[in-house]
């Protein structure tokens, strides 16, 4: 995982709306950053969404993080997460 990276470079700064997206720190913030990153997606644009994260992130820690998050995450974003992992059918609602 690389930590000294700006993720507004990466990740579209829109979806960080409420906080100073150059302030964030990939290793301290993956709690905020990978729940908001998914936040939008959807099943058109998912591949390319995921993609960006895994640039940071493994799938473990995303779906760590997108099991505890408080975010309102979709039902639809957690089966897109479990289908590209293999892993068991997980939902938030």
């Amino acid at each position: 995982m690389r930590s000294a990276v700006n993720i507004s470079e990466v990740l579209p700064a829109h979806l960080f709306w409420d906080v100073n997206i150059s302030s964030l720190d990939v290793v301290a913030d993956k709690d905020f950053i990978i729940p908001r990153a998914l936040f939008a997606t959807t099943e058109d644009t998912f591949d390319v969404d995921i993609s960006l994260l895994e640039q940071f992130y493994n799938h473990d820690e995303i779906l760590v993080q997108l099991k505890k998050t408080k975010e309102r995450i979709s039902n639809l974003v957690c089966t897109l997460v479990a289908r590209r992992y293999h892993v068991k059918h997980f939902s938030r609602y």
